[in-house]
């Protein structure tokens, strides 16, 4: 039975003719699936269906009748560029008046102002800290949508979107959950715990073809095969060009960072021949912004690619990069990607042919390379093709030999994905969630927590008897220990402690770890101190040592040993020592950003990547806010140690600095010209000859004006103004347009 966009009631007036403008008149059967089991009537729905088949518009026709009736939604994402892409997406319906608001950052803040809002987009993580915190709207919502329901399984993110899902279905009874999500083994399992009903579908707008290249053979599933000239190229360059010639894209997968960035430079030796003179223009100015966003080695790396056609794409680079390569990709002037797997996580990126090169990654815990999972190569594959761009899709593995064809069929082409299994009985996600849950109100007993776990995947799931029971038995004895729960014949109650720890929504452990070294400073711990004593808990990932580190590190650590917070542990306790010098190695990065070192330089050393260095950043100043608020708690003396600590690595600068590089749109390196030209704080600023100003900035008319109206400046007009000192504003304009960026660095860029 078709169903029309015109058959749905209840969504808001404008909406239909909006989505017929759009071109969307009948629905594709798994959307017509879910309207038939009532997604637009507040029912719960798992709809398990292939990328590209829908599953937004599914969740829309839920949120806008949900709003229509008067109610609220969530939108759950797993990343937080997803979440600035679902709310560009969903902000077409402000016309119709429905408000969207997007809420990920600020863990410990209540999001009051997000009340006002029928739609609100946010991560697991966001919500789970917003229920924390008492958001007092969340007891409004009606409907609540989980994008990528699927990462349940992820040991790291997926416990966290259980129990917040679980969470949200005690506060809201009558609470209608819309789960979307790849195509899973068990997604039966999943639609059982959500009490929703399951549209499962294998149909896809245009066809996907999948098969397997072995020499010039591409081997299709539907037993048909296509020649594929390799020349002197090699497989993925001949896949690639293959593609060109028949004017689609392409994505190719590969293991690793190093592996990502190689490919591209390749590939782009291949894709520079299909670029026209226009595509050209466009390319150099996108190359030139990717240089702006970021001083490093990678970025320019990443900038020499594009010119050519061609990028790379990972967690290293900066969120501006990515989304750059991103929008070009789309555009179409970026002719082929080359990604680590982190790209098939849900960002809006289709291509004509998805090329899996590498199928096999690293694997710390099996000491080795292990093979992918087909869930994960099938959200590959669920990249290719582009609706109303290609006429089909195309998949393709790379073998080897001809045994190897044969098992890339077997293990991938025709396999089923893997069931969905909870990670949530695990310490360190329980530690987390169980002091939550006490803490927010919804368990005041042991049975009332075993009951409310009950809740959850892990319960529906599993056949441990017990597990859970033992697991969570010693996680209230550490809460205990660690004063942040009180028990009391079978009674729990959370301390004022463990209230502002799990506000602050921060591992217990990491809370505990910080909250001895807080206590065992004596005199005013040093940053590097500080820095250390957050790069040891377990909510930053430390940095690897590398060969030839240990020994460096070890000098490091007597040398400044009397700035840690807490005893160093002896060189015979291997791995207690091994972690200390991963940690002294992150706090040393941190302490070389705080103090203005080049960004280039430091990623060079470090062997990371500019978003790995902002990520570090960026939780050492979540981490070092925490402390900051523990320090005030416990009524100890190092607040204001921690507090200039955590405004050092959040503006990378030095102490003298912090004044002015808290002035916005003026950050770590126009702070230090500033400085140099002998205006040393907000009120110079406000009072410095404009030409000085201006000689500062490099001669930035614009640039200056937007400083100078910042720092309260009551005339901040730069007309007729000469910079004075070196630079002058004819240098500047000859490098550049006067309102570019200037390799301007500040974190709030990168958030």
């Amino acid at each position: 039975m078709t169903v029309e966009i015109g058959d749905i009631p209840d969504l808001p007036e404008g909406v239909p003719e909006h989505f017929r403008e759009q071109g969307i008149e009948e629905l594709y059967p798994p959307q017509g699936e879910a309207v038939e089991a009532g997604v637009a009537e507040g029912e719960s729905v798992v709809a398990s269906v292939p990328t590209a088949s829908g599953k937004t518009l599914v969740a829309e026709l839920a949120m806008l009748t949900s709003v229509a009736r008067g109610g609220k939604a969530l939108y759950i994402v797993p990343l937080r560029a997803l979440a600035s892409e679902k709310k560009a997406e969903f902000e077409e319906f402000e016309q119709y008046g429905v408000d969207v608001g997007v809420s990920t950052g600020n863990y410990d803040s209540d999001g009051d102002w997000l009340a006002q809002k029928d739609i609100i987009v946010a991560t697991s993580e966001k919500v789970d800290s917003l229920v924390r915190n008492g958001a007092q709207w969340v007891d409004d919502l009606t409907c609540v949508v989980a994008d990528e329901v699927h990462l349940v399984d992820s040991k790291n993110r997926g416990p966290t979107l259980e129990v917040t899902l679980a969470k949200l279905r005690k506060i809201n009874h009558d609470l209608q959950t819309v789960a979307l999500s790849a195509t899973v083994g068990n997604a039966d399992e999943i639609a059982e715990w959500l009490d929703a009903t399951l549209v499962d579908s294998t149909w896809r707008p245009i066809d996907l073809q999948k098969g397997v290249l072995y020499g010039q053979a591409l081997h299709l599933d539907d037993g048909s095969k296509k020649q594929i000239s390799r020349g002197n190229e090699k497989a993925t360059a001949a896949l690639v060009e293959d593609t060109l010639t028949d004017d689609g894209s392409s994505l190719v997968f590969v293991n690793s960072r190093r592996n990502a960035e190689a490919a591209a430079r390749r590939l782009g030796d291949v894709t520079r021949d299909y670029l026209t003179p226009e595509e050209q223009t466009e390319l150099r100015d996108i190359a030139d912004r990717i240089r702006d966003a970021s001083d490093t080695q990678t970025s320019d790396d990443l900038a020499d690619a594009v010119e050519k056609g061609s990028a790379f794409h990972h967690a290293g680079l900066s969120s501006e990069s990515r989304e750059l390569v991103e929008d070009a990709f789309r555009d179409r002037l970026v002719k082929v990607i080359s990604a680590t797997p982190t790209l098939a996580a849900g960002v809006n990126t289709p291509s004509r042919r998805v090329i899996v090169r590498d199928w096999r990654r690293y694997d710390g815990d099996v000491g080795g390379m292990k093979p992918l999972d087909v869930l994960e190569v099938h959200q590959m594959f669920g990249r290719a093709g582009r609706p109303g761009l290609d006429p089909y899709g195309e998949a393709v593995l790379i073998a080897n030999s001809h045994d190897e064809l044969d098992e890339l069929f077997d293990r991938y082409v025709w396999a089923d994905p893997e069931p969905v299994r909870s990670k949530l009985a695990a310490e360190p996600a329980l530690r987390t969630h169980i002091l939550a849950t006490v803490a927010s109100g919804f368990a005041d007993s042991e049975d009332e927590l075993v009951s409310f776990l009950e809740r959850t995947l892990y319960a529906t799931q599993t056949d441990e008897t017990g597990r859970l029971e033992t697991v969570t038995q010693n996680v209230l004895e550490y809460l205990e220990r660690n004063e942040f729960l009180e028990r009391d014949e079978g009674n729990l109650r959370a301390t004022g402690l463990g209230h502002r720890v799990s506000q602050l929504y921060i591992d217990p452990m990491s809370a505990a770890e910080i909250i001895d070294g807080l206590r065992s400073a004596d005199d005013r711990p040093t940053a590097m101190g500080l820095y250390h004593l957050v790069s040891r808990t377990p909510d930053m990932y430390e940095l690897y040592l590398r060969s030839g580190d240990r020994e460096e590190l070890t000098e490091l650590a007597y040398e400044r040993e009397s700035e840690f917070l807490g005893s160093m542990p002896s060189e015979f306790e291997d791995n207690a020592f091994e972690d200390w010098l991963s940690a002294l190695k992150t706090a040393r990065l941190l302490e070389d950003w705080a103090s203005e070192r080049d960004e280039d330089d430091m990623a060079e050393e470090y062997g990371v990547g500019p978003g790995d260095i902002r990520g570090k950043v960026e939780t050492a100043e979540w981490l070092l806010n925490a402390a900051e608020r523990l320090a005030g708690e416990l009524g100890l003396d190092s607040g204001p140690a921690v507090r200039e600590a955590k405004k050092r690595v959040e503006y990378g600068v030095a102490e003298e600095l912090l004044d002015l590089a808290g002035v916005r749109n003026v950050g770590r390196k126009r702070a230090r010209r500033l400085y140099d030209a002998g205006i040393e704080n907000r009120s110079d600023l406000r009072e410095a000859d404009k030409s000085v100003v201006l000689g500062a900035l490099r001669g930035r008319r614009k640039t200056a004006e937007t400083i100078l109206e910042n720092v309260g400046r009551k005339d901040p007009d730069m007309e007729g103004v000469e910079a004075d000192g070196e630079v002058s504003v004819a240098d500047a304009t000859a490098t550049g347009t006067e309102s570019g960026d200037d390799g301007q660095q500040s974190l709030g860029d990168f958030k």
